[in-house]
């Protein structure tokens, strides 16, 4: 199912211009037409053009008429210009058919826009680490891109360690719930601004990279001192990778963290959701209502159709 595909830089300047080509030709394989964004391989600084390219980018991105607005890369440069944003715009283009999608620094994009408009976008793959892969893309993730594409996208689900079991039995089937989050570090820096989604009773997931588990934890404990982890259905971890860990340590790492998050909080805290800075990621609808519910070790998440217009 063909599909127009616009290419955009909102983050980081795009350092590796071979993953990038491998990307655009993979879409183009999968049979879509990609357009690429005039200031997509600008760089100034460490980002991709300053703030007013960038900005240009997102409204033109926005005005593109494209079934899917994918971003280049992350890395950082959303939280700038945050209050520069064209929300309305890219609210209208999202009813009006476009799916926004990205991770990692587009969590800032995403959280900014849900708490501005209600809007729904993805967070999923980005051009370069995910369709540009050395080794071609993952399966999955391109299964579920796929799924969104064709509008046949209606959940995911996955397969809890066996160690958390018991936090698999404690959770209750939840209805109508908001699922939203997304990179932990980047939510945690819109804590206090009006950026920041203020949703009760949703489910909330999180993922990082390079962070050390007691930097996740200090980020935990600053969403928990703040009263939002106490306040959702859930709380989901996705995939924390790329830390160093030191001998000094003595035992300290992501399972003493998880395991102390569960003593404090009463809402069930569910591990190993396939998403974050790793091959196999889902793709999942920020802002969207969804259902939950447990089976075992098998964790499901449904959200049915989520489009509202077809071009």
């Amino acid at each position: 199912m063909s599909k127009h595909i616009y290419i955009y830089s909102p983050s980081s300047a795009v350092r590796d211009k071979a993953a990038f080509r491998r990307g655009v030709k993979r879409l183009q394989a999968l049979g879509h037409e990609v357009e690429i964004d005039e200031a997509a391989l600008s760089s100034h600084q460490r980002f991709a053009g300053d703030d007013a390219t960038r900005l240009a980018a997102i409204t033109r991105a926005a005005a593109s008429g494209a079934d899917v607005a994918l971003i280049a890369r992350g890395g950082y440069g959303l939280t700038r210009i945050l209050d520069a944003i064209p929300y309305k715009a890219v609210a209208k283009a999202i009813h009006h058919g476009t799916e926004f999608v990205g991770l990692s620094d587009f969590t800032a994009f995403q959280s900014a826009l849900l708490a501005k408009t209600g809007a729904v976008t993805w967070a999923g793959p980005a051009l370069g680490e995910d369709f540009g892969a050395e080794d071609g893309p993952d399966d999955i993730m391109e299964a579920c891109f796929d799924d969104l594409v064709c509008g046949q996208g209606e959940g995911t689900g996955w397969r809890i360690p066996a160690r958390d079991i018991d936090a698999s039995t404690a959770l209750r089937p939840l209805k109508d719930a908001v699922l939203w989050g997304g990179n932990l570090s980047v939510l945690v820096s819109l804590l206090g601004t009006p950026y920041f989604p203020a949703i009760d009773k949703g489910v909330l997931f999180l993922e990082d990279v390079h962070e050390h588990p007691y930097r996740l934890e200090r980020m935990l404990d600053q969403l928990r001192h703040a009263g939002v982890l106490a306040k959702q259905r859930a709380v989901v971890l996705g995939q924390f990778t790329s830390f160093k860990k030191v001998p000094h340590d003595r035992g300290f790492g992501l399972n003493t963290v998880v395991d102390r998050l569960r003593t404090l909080l009463k809402v069930p805290v569910l591990t190993g959701l396939p998403f974050g800075h790793v091959p196999t990621k889902v793709l999942l609808p920020v802002g969207a209502k969804i259902e939950m519910a447990a089976e075992g070790r098998e964790i499901f998440m449904v959200w049915g159709h989520r489009h509202t217009h077809h071009h």
